[in-house]
């Protein structure tokens, strides 16, 4: 027994130096080559991919510091997509450190991936948290881009499908997503689900500079943006993408239903079985090609 408790107390402390070691010298098992600069994360060109974006978007990925696995899982999944269509950014979102160990595994990942954005808050669900995301970013970001996401950290994102959902609809005053109710396929009826919605830049600079998002900051911040929008007499084009967006099976009532091939998003991936039953059925790792390095 004294052994056995040796052997799990050493467990944390085994945990986060395998988790530096893969940050520091993680460079030979990669995804399709991704290029990072101080202010994208896009994949590089393939011989399929358009020369030219038609738009653009940043997916910001509502996450907490601590979230470190999350991360690692997420990089993994959207590094090996993308759309010869838009030129898509996923960033990772989150509050002020409040942790020394934060302040520097999180400078690591920053240094090595470039696709964090700490915002100034505290970090909350229902008190501010995506006001002050979409009202920062026209402050701190050094571009601008046609269409802002906002996503959270257990929902699939189809980056292809997404992007083609978006291609033939407007640049501006646009309003995107999953409508709540969820019997509901009227998207002026309340708003869009915190799952992932897409607003149009304009829309993104109107936050900032109305003074009606910042006297409502406080509740389900899903059902306040809808709430913004409707008193400003903003978000004139509204798309409500169902049934392609959903809830994972069997997770949310009515808001749920079975997989599909036309899937933009699923939401609720709790559990690493749920994951992988997602993966599994649109066969992400289908581009793995045959080698004598391994045999999966």
């Amino acid at each position: 027994m004294p052994k056995r408790r040796q052997v799990l107390s050493a467990l944390p402390s085994l945990a986060l130096l395998l988790f530096i070691y893969f940050i520091l010298f993680d460079t030979r098992i990669k995804p399709p080559p991704v290029v990072f600069s101080n202010t994208t994360i896009t994949q590089q060109e393939t011989p399929h991919s358009n020369t030219q974006s038609q738009f653009s978007l940043l997916i910001g990925i509502l996450t907490r510091p601590d979230g470190y696995d999350r991360r690692h899982f997420l990089r993994l999944i959207y590094g090996i997509q993308s759309s010869p269509i838009a030129e898509i950014d996923v960033k990772f979102v989150f509050c002020n450190l409040t942790k020394a160990e934060q302040r520097v595994f999180i400078a690591l990942e920053i240094l090595r991936f470039k696709d964090i954005i700490i915002l100034d808050c505290y970090e909350n669900m229902n008190s501010g948290k995506t006001y002050t995301y979409f009202s920062s970013l026209p402050r701190i970001l050094s571009r601008r881009y046609d269409y802002v996401m906002k996503a959270d950290d257990d929902v699939f994102l189809r980056l292809a499908p997404l992007a083609l959902s978006l291609q033939p609809r407007p640049r501006l005053d646009l309003y995107y997503g999953f409508v709540v109710p969820c019997p509901s396929m009227d998207p002026f009826v309340q708003y869009m689900s915190g799952m992932g919605f897409v607003l149009s830049w304009d829309l993104v600079e109107w936050i900032e500079s109305s003074n009606i998002p910042v006297n409502y900051t406080y509740g389900p911040e899903d059902k306040l943006v809808g709430l913004w929008l409707n008193m400003g007499n903003k978000a004139k084009n509204r798309f409500s993408n169902k049934p392609a967006m959903y809830d994972y099976p069997g997770t949310n009532g009515r808001c749920s239903h079975e997989l599909i091939p036309e899937t933009v998003a699923v939401h609720r991936l709790k559990r690493w079985a749920q994951w992988l039953d997602v993966l599994h059925f649109f066969n992400v790792t289908k581009a793995l090609e045959e080698s004598k390095l391994y045999n999966v």
